[in-house]
C-alpha cells in the first residue's frame, strides 16, 4: 500500500528540481474521483488511476478510492480547508508540470468533477503554457449525487426548467457578487457549493431579489457517503439549518427540492429496506 507523502517541504523542494531530460514527457491527468462513494467512480478513471506514477488527490477523496492506484504510485495530498491550504495553486499547477517533465504519469485526483469548482481550468491551463499534456475525465459532481440521494429532481417539468451552479463563497470569504435578480427568478433550481458560512447572506441576497422566503431548499452534508445527512428546510430557514451543518455540504434551492427527503443516509435505506420487505410479504 502506498505512503502518503510525509512533507509538504520536501515535496516542494523536489518540484522545484525536477525535469529531467533524459526521459519523454509524461501526461496529466485531471481525473473527477466523484462525490464520494466509491462506486460512483466511472471506469475510465478507475482504469486511469490505475496507471498512475504519482496521484495528487483532494482532501476529500476518499481512502477507498486512493487504494484503487497502483501500490508503487506515490501520493500527495494537496488537501484544501476554509482557511487552511496545504498548497497554494500556483504550487500545485507547478508540481503537477516538474512530475509530467520527469516523464511519469500524473493523476491530479479531485472530488466530484474537475471542471465543477474544481479549479481544473487553472491547471489545464498551466499544462498548456508549460507545453505537457493534459487529458480531462469528469466525474459525477457532488450536486448530482446530493439530489438522487434526496429524490429530488434538479429539473422538474413545471417546477424546474433550469438549473444553475453557483460559487457561495467569494475569494475575500464573502457573499460572491452574483447576478441575484437571475437567480431569484420562479422554477428553476439554484445549487451553491460552498455555501454554509455564507448561508445568511445568500438567503438575504435572493429574497431581496424577489424569491419567495418559502422557497423549498436542501442541505446535504457529505453527499452519497455513510455519513451523508439532509436538512429539508425553506429559503428563510437556510441560515438556522447550514448553523448545523460541519463537514461540507450543498445548498439548493428550488420549487423541486419539495420532493426531497430528509434524514440520514442510513435512516433512508432502512426506511427504503423495509418497504421491500413489506412488499415481499404482501
Amino acid at each position: 500500500m502506498s505512503q502518503d507523502e510525509p512533507k509538504a517541504k520536501e515535496t516542494k523542494r523536489l518540484v522545484v528540481i525536477g525535469g529531467r531530460g533524459d526521459r519523454a514527457a509524461g501526461t496529466v491527468w485531471l481525473v473527477g474521483a466523484g462525490p464520494g462513494d466509491p462506486e460512483l467512480l466511472t471506469v475510465k478513471a478507475l482504469k486511469v488511476l490505475q496507471t498512475a506514477d504519482v496521484v495528487v488527490h483532494d482532501g476529500l477523496v476518499s481512502d477507498e478510492i486512493l487504494d484503487l492506484a497502483p501500490s508503487r504510485a506515490r501520493r500527495i495530498s494537496v488537501a484544501k480547508r476554509k482557511s487552511r491550504h496545504s498548497y497554494a495553486q500556483d504550487d500545485i499547477n507547478r508540481m503537477l508540470v516538474a512530475f509530467a517533465h520527469d516523464g511519469l504519469t500524473v493523476v491530479r485526483l479531485k472530488g466530484g468533477d474537475p471542471f465543477i469548482f474544481g479549479r481544473g481550468g487553472e491547471e489545464l491551463e498551466a499544462c498548456r503554457e508549460a507545453g505537457v499534456a493534459c487529458k480531462v475525465v469528469p466525474g459525477v459532481t457532488s450536486a448530482l449525487a446530493a439530489a438522487a440521494g434526496a429524490g429530488a429532481p434538479l429539473t422538474h417539468r413545471g417546477s424546474a426548467q433550469a438549473v444553475t451552479f453557483v460559487t457561495g463563497h467569494a475569494s475575500t470569504g464573502q457573499v460572491p457578487d452574483l447576478d441575484w435578480d437571475s437567480l431569484a427568478k420562479a422554477n428553476q433550481t439554484v445549487v451553491i457549493y460552498m455555501g454554509v458560512s455564507t448561508a445568511a447572506g445568500i438567503s438575504a441576497r435572493l429574497i431581496d431579489a424577489g424569491r419567495a422566503a418559502s422557497t423549498p431548499a436542501l442541505i446535504v452534508e457529505n453527499a452519497s457517503r455513510a455519513d451523508e445527512r439532509r436538512i429539508v428546510t425553506t429559503l428563510s430557514g437556510l441560515p438556522e439549518a447550514a448553523a448545523e451543518v460541519a463537514g461540507p455540504a450543498l445548498l439548493i434551492v428550488g420549487e423541486a427540492m419539495a420532493l426531497a427527503q430528509a434524514g440520514t443516509a442510513e435512516l433512508v435505506s432502512h426506511v427504503e429496506a423495509r418497504g421491500r420487505e413489506r412488499g415481499a410479504k404482501s
